[in-house]
């Protein structure tokens, strides 16, 4: 039997992930340096499709859902909507992905949507009026409607929510022996509720946020409180890293990435990986991190081809 959390390699068939993902020492004189020993938690061998986080944030949802139509939210590179029009095409379930950005629609898609819609993604484009207010029961029923998608089960931008933070728990749980400290990017701040959960006493959970506006902490807090009722594990966020904000990069950024690939053969998706991979560089350099102590980075992604 699995716990509520983990809906186990066989409950989604066509899902069957690789867990625990591998973890990967990674020689760097930028921490050893500081005796600092840094571990890459491979997330992003998990499954072809559903890629890191997103596996173990969909996963406990797409069990949740029983057949129905999924419908979710995301902006025009998402990665959450492409892993969610992945699960659709394998499980052979219909998918509607509600796009930020109403101009968009009716103009050439981008090779991200496209791959959306090739898997069998409904695309409903949205002003950003009323992304913006999603939530509410009153939008959400109007969007709902107009997307012909009365009877879906939704699933809120990105795939926080409370049954996604108990599938990220996992992941702290298999960290909570060889890292003294966890770190992860953040977009929505699901993983990172869910990371700090399961990495229990003694271990710290930092998460770098990769939007600008330091919004996150009190929507981390809610989703704890959703997920187990009140406050779990010892983390913190750091909001230097955003490089300008959601799905900007900087020429410093993409040297940092290409320098990183260089030195460890290991590809750096841009968005996520690359702030997190240089925010660590920086605190170890700032001697954020203690001597002795072991360091794991959560690789949530991979770059888009």
């Amino acid at each position: 039997m699995t716990s509520c959390d983990d809906p186990g390699p066989d409950a989604l068939t066509g899902l069957r992930p690789r867990l625990p993902s591998p973890l990967q020492e990674v020689t760097d004189g930028r921490f050893e340096r500081r005796g600092v020993r840094l571990l890459l938690k491979r997330d992003d061998l998990i499954h072809p499709d559903l890629v890191g986080n997103k596996w173990r944030k969909l996963a406990p949802n797409l069990s949740a859902a029983a057949g129905r139509t999924l419908l979710t939210f995301g902006g025009a590179y998402s990665n959450h909507l492409r892993a969610t029009a992945a699960a659709g095409r394998l499980l052979g379930l219909d998918t509607v992905g509600v796009v930020r950005g109403q101009e968009l629609a009716g103009r050439p898609l981008n090779p991200s949507l496209t791959r959306c819609a090739a898997d069998g993604m409904r695309l409903h484009f949205v002003d950003r009026s009323t992304y913006r207010r999603k939530a509410e029961p009153e939008t959400l029923t109007a969007v709902l409607r107009a997307a012909d998608a009365e009877d879906a089960y939704v699933v809120p931008e990105g795939g926080s929510n409370a049954a996604a933070v108990r599938g990220c728990r996992r992941l702290g749980r298999e960290l909570a022996e060889p890292a003294d400290e966890a770190a992860v990017a953040c977009g929505t701040g699901g993983t990172l509720a869910g990371l700090a959960a399961g990495l229990g006493a003694g271990g710290r959970a930092l998460g770098v946020p990769v939007l600008k506006g330091g919004f996150l902490s009190g929507d981390i807090r809610a989703l704890q409180r959703e997920a187990f009722g009140g406050p779990r594990g010892d983390w913190s966020l750091d909001d230097r890293f955003h490089f300008g904000g959601y799905g900007r990069t900087t020429p410093e950024l993409e040297a940092f990435a290409a320098d990183f690939e260089q030195r460890h053969g290991i590809p750096v998706e841009r968005l996520y990986v690359a702030k997190l991979l240089y925010a660590l560089v920086a605190l170890a350099e700032e001697g954020a991190f203690r001597r002795g102590s072991t360091v794991a980075a959560v690789i949530t992604g991979r770059p888009f081809t």
